[in-house]
């Protein structure tokens, strides 16, 4: 038998932990072209939470009775696909399940860091990286000098961010929950300031830091945050929205100030970000993570669970503000 986490009722926002039921069903007969993966551990996402919606997100929505949809590390134990043998160490769509009859497509990659450890495949070595990597350097476009600002910056994309800002010779400028994550992007994360948002003013404390302005604002947040960041540009700013963190529902949106003027006044560009769209840089992009971690230029931080009993609450966890860094369901 194969234990799942699935859908049990439609989350009204935050998904919590009765959203959700463990549920039991028959390992499948592989098919002719899939793969059955043995799942070693479950990512647990922000973006989860939009996953889970029924309008206003870039992907088609779970339904109620569906594995929670989720990236995954796993083995191969059983193959009738030319592309995997069983043994194979991969990562790709496996859902948060034990064990994952997958297609060809569902599969992202082989995982060929073996001296690295397997869970930096759902981090720092996967879409948190990937986000981080290819959001700053392929929208952001940062030069050696400039000023780069990021929030939920003890996250695991954000803390990426700006250790690879700094790689590239910019300033880093965090922003974060709380004074304990505010010290870890100082003393694990290598940026030059941070602000914690529920107790500095945000706007005059990014002024003081950033004299010269804000030349590229990575946004996981949206919402106050980013408005205190907004009045703050430089001129030809670059603004990159990968997440919008601090809004808890869409639906009716939330109001706020116009962002229009701001873009005008300092030319600045507001671009939304996914890494599902760069495919073709992912492979070049990873080995350069993974090189820069080897070099000890990049470190990470794990917020690891254990069992598929963790995953239920494992969500609105997150947006409580537990974890300190990357959260992963540990299963073997």
């Amino acid at each position: 038998m194969n234990r799942q986490v699935v859908l049990a009722k439609a989350p009204a926002g935050i998904p919590q932990a009765s959203d959700f039921a463990l549920h039991e069903a028959p390992v499948p007969d592989l098919r002719n072209g899939n793969v059955l993966i043995e799942n070693h551990f479950l990512s647990v996402e922000p973006a989860m939470r939009g996953w889970l919606a029924d309008k206003s997100n870039y992907s088609k929505p779970i339904l109620v009775g569906e594995v929670m949809r989720s990236l995954a590390s796993g083995k191969v134990v059983a193959s009738r696909n030319s592309l995997y043998s069983v043994g194979d160490w991969v990562t790709g769509w496996f859902g948060w399940q034990e064990t994952a009859e997958v297609r060809e497509e569902d599969i992202l990659r082989k995982v060929s860091e073996s001296d690295l450890p397997l869970s930096l495949s759902l981090g720092i070595l996967g879409l948190n990286g990937l986000a981080a990597y290819l959001g700053l350097t392929v929208a952001g476009q940062p030069r050696a000098g400039e000023t780069v600002v990021v929030s939920t910056a003890a996250g695991a994309v954000g803390s990426a961010v700006g250790q690879i800002a700094k790689i590239l010779g910019c300033r880093a400028i965090g922003i974060t929950g709380s004074q304990s994550k505010v010290e870890l992007c100082l003393n694990d994360f290598d940026y030059d300031a941070a602000f914690d948002y529920s107790k500095d003013d945000l706007s005059i404390s990014l002024r003081q830091a950033c004299p010269d302005g804000i030349h590229v604002y990575f946004d996981n947040t949206a919402g106050r945050i980013s408005d205190a960041v907004r009045v703050n540009l430089a001129v030809g700013a670059r603004i990159v929205v990968c997440g919008t963190a601090s809004v808890a529902n869409w639906d009716p949106p939330p109001q706020g100030p116009r962002v229009e003027r701001d873009l005008l006044t300092k030319r600045a560009r507001m671009q939304g970000f996914l890494a599902f769209d760069h495919r073709d840089k992912s492979e070049a992009a990873i080995a350069t993570l993974a090189a820069w971690i080897r070099e000890e230029k990049l470190t990470w931080r794990e917020d690891v669970l254990d069992g598929l009993e963790s995953c239920p609450d494992a969500i609105a966890g997150l947006y409580r503000g537990e974890n300190m860094g990357k959260r992963i369901i540990r299963l073997r």
